[in-house]
């Protein structure tokens, strides 16, 4: 141990502790207390045991000059089997404080970890348990490194009633089916790794629980089928209303049940080009002016002819008047009161059924008839009666051309002797 100019010394590290898992190794220490918090870095060397019976083995290096307080020696591999000696010491400055030694057998004294996963899987009323087996710094299986390790297996039913009943179950192998358990029953299991040789014994894994399986009852057979059955039927009726609904939909848009009026889908089928039925316009389009020829007839209105009452300024001559008389008594035996006549002079003549007033009367003629007279039997007359009887028709508004005499015309008038 060196000192320094003052004569203080430097202390060396304490409490060399080895923190292992499986063959991960960490070799930790404490500083002195009268250099705590000082600038102090320490170095730390490892020699198989066996070489320090010669005197000059060369120690190796595993950390120099490092300001912490532990060293790692997973990656120097050390041999898990063999002995090995390790040695540490503080430096500040020049100054250096004495080496501390340590022994150290990883096959002895390395702590075992537990299986690095736990699978349960149900077997019916029963549960199989796959346990993996721990691993190494280099990710190998450390039964190679403990032939005989093997596994303790715990297991309980699961329950927030009361305190779990264990059941203990050691196996080397590693997948084991657990005894006696019941059916749809929930169970907790936890492994850990145990090697006799040196009595190590690792932590539990973390449990696992899982249920049980078995025979399924009936009444959950019926129950999953009346469910099932029920679901489908509900999806079924779904599907059936759904495709209903989106038929009467379709139709209803594409074949609406109140349709146009004939002349209103004629109206705007009408494709022709003087068509004016609405239809899109392209830019190209021009417009164009059609016309129709437009005819207006007048309407005809029939020509009424009425004649006034006959009075004394217009009544007939008297000679004509005296013959007349002397005609109707002459043919009032014969019971036929019609006019006969034709038009034009041709054909059968007409007969009129229409009854008059006589025209030897005092009472005067209404005028309820301008174109029936009974048959008369007319004599000779002479230019000046024709000319009187033709003022007397223009007289009343009528031509005559239009009319014979006393209202007949001259052609619908049958030769009686005139």
């Amino acid at each position: 141990m060196m000192k320094s100019k003052g004569g203080a010394e430097l202390a060396p590290p304490v409490n060399l502790t080895l923190i292992t898992m499986n063959t991960h190794f960490n070799l930790s220490w404490s500083q002195g207390a009268r250099h705590r918090g000082a600038n102090v870095s320490f170095s730390v060397q490892y020699v198989p045991s066996f070489k320090l019976l010669n005197p000059g083995t060369q120690w190796l290096t595993a950390c120099e000059n490092t300001p912490h307080t532990w060293c790692d020696l997973t990656p120097r591999k050390l041999y898990f089997q063999a002995i090995y000696t390790l040695r540490v010491r503080a430096h500040r400055g020049p100054l250096r404080s004495g080496w501390v030694l340590k022994e150290f057998c990883a096959d002895k004294e390395a702590a075992l970890g537990p299986p690095s996963r736990v699978d349960l899987a149900p077997a019916g009323a029963l549960l199989d348990v796959t346990i993996w087996d721990p691993r190494s710094s280099t990710n190998g299986s450390m039964k190679e490194l403990y032939p005989r390790m093997y596994y303790r297996v715990v297991y309980w039913e699961h329950s927030d009633t009361r305190s779990p009943d264990t059941v203990v179950v050691d196996t080397h192998v590693n997948t084991v089916t657990l005894p006696d358990l019941r059916a749809w029953t929930w169970y907790c299991v936890s492994v850990q790794s145990r090697y006799d040789f040196y009595s190590k014994t690792s932590a539990f894994t973390t449990p696992h629980c899982m249920q049980t399986e078995g025979a399924v009852p009936w009444w959950q057979i019926l129950l999953i089928f009346s469910l099932s059955g029920l679901v489908g039927f509900v999806g079924l009726l779904v599907l059936l209303y759904s495709g209903l609904y989106c038929y009467r939909t379709a139709k209803d848009t594409l074949f609406p049940a109140v349709t146009l009026p004939p002349h209103f889908q004629a109206y705007l089928m009408d494709l022709s080009p003087g068509s004016d039925a609405p239809r899109l316009l392209t830019p190209d389009s021009e417009s164009e002016l059609t016309c129709d020829r437009l005819s207006i007839c007048p309407q005809v209105v029939p020509l009424e002819v009425h004649l006034p009452p006959l009075s004394a300024s217009t009544a007939p001559p008297s000679g004509l008047e005296a013959d007349a008389r002397h005609n109707r008594q002459d043919s009032g035996g014969s019971g036929d009161s019609g006019v006969y006549s034709t038009e034009g002079g041709s054909g059968p003549p007409r007969h009129c059924s229409h009854d008059l007033p006589s025209l030897g009367t005092e009472e005067p003629w209404d005028g309820g008839s301008t174109a029936l007279l009974e048959p008369v039997s007319l004599e000779p007359v002479s230019l000046e009666q024709v000319s009187l009887e033709q003022v007397s028709l223009e007289h009343r508004g009528l031509k005559a051309e239009a009319a014979g005499p006393w209202g007949v015309r001259d052609e619908g008038i049958m030769d009686m002797g005139v």
